[in-house]
């Protein structure tokens, strides 16, 4: 039995939250994409403010995995989400199911 090829598209995306950098990341090829935050834990929200993959990493669902894993993360310990990083802001568009994650505007 033949194992997966970790280079290809469809191989799995592990995602892994670093708390001690305020960020979520995968590890392809050598290569590494993010998603940062700023934790308020006062306020209990969280502001998604970077997300980033490598151009020859594009296209294989890496930023999408790295959100959802972000998101998932802020919905289990409660925190309103503060998308300014505009991967988010669009992901979180296209999946109303993250609405009530949304910080209210005030």
């Amino acid at each position: 039995m033949s194992q997966p090829d970790p280079t290809s598209p469809s191989a799995p995306i592990v995602v892994t939250h670093r708390p001690e950098a305020a960020r979520f990341e995968v590890e392809t090829d050598g290569h590494l994409s993010i998603a940062t935050y700023q934790l308020d834990a006062e306020r209990r929200r969280v502001v998604f403010d970077h997300t980033g993959v490598p151009a020859v990493l594009q296209g294989r669902g890496i930023a999408a995995e790295l959100v959802r894993s972000a998101l998932a993360w802020a919905e289990a310990e409660r925190l309103q989400v503060v998308p300014r990083c505009s991967y988010v802001a669009v992901y979180m568009r296209r999946h109303p199911e993250t609405h009530p994650l949304l910080e209210p505007r005030g």
